[in-house]
């Protein structure tokens, strides 16, 4: 077989997806595409409460399953896009974020939306390498 091999991710310890057709995240190669993760709790598909800082922390969770699942982790990260209801949160939702992220730290954009699913504050979608992985400075 030649080629690149495609291979959707799941993780039974992360939320299912909101609606369909998607996956959690899908690996071609190397290369894992996380879709939009939310602050839900697994068990009841609810998002947790106490606002975008609690909901970041446990879309951040929720993230580290489905990486965990393609071989991956936080660490091997190259790009994230945060998506916030209210910028205003930008502060506090970068101060969830570091406590995940290290240096050499991801690539990231972060946006103001006019709305995200189920009235979530925060949605972050990721970029990632699975497998082994080395850091070269340049």
């Amino acid at each position: 077989m030649s080629g690149v091999i495609r291979r959707v991710i799941f993780s039974k310890l992360a939320p299912m997806v909101v609606g369909s057709p998607y996956n959690q995240a899908v690996q071609a190669g190397q290369t894992v595409y996380v879709s939009g993760v939310l602050g839900l709790n697994c068990e009841t598909m609810k998002l947790v409460e106490g606002g975008a800082v609690k909901e970041a922390e446990q879309a951040l969770q929720n993230l580290g399953h489905i990486l965990t699942a393609a071989d991956s982790d936080y660490s091997k990260v190259v790009k994230n896009t945060v998506f916030l209801d209210n910028i205003e949160d930008f502060a506090a939702v970068n101060e969830v974020y570091k406590k995940y992220f290290k240096e050499p730290f991801p690539a990231r954009s972060c946006f103001q939306v006019a709305k995200l699913p189920l009235g979530a504050k925060v949605e972050i979608e990721t970029v990632a390498l699975s497998g082994t992985v080395t850091d070269v400075k340049s």
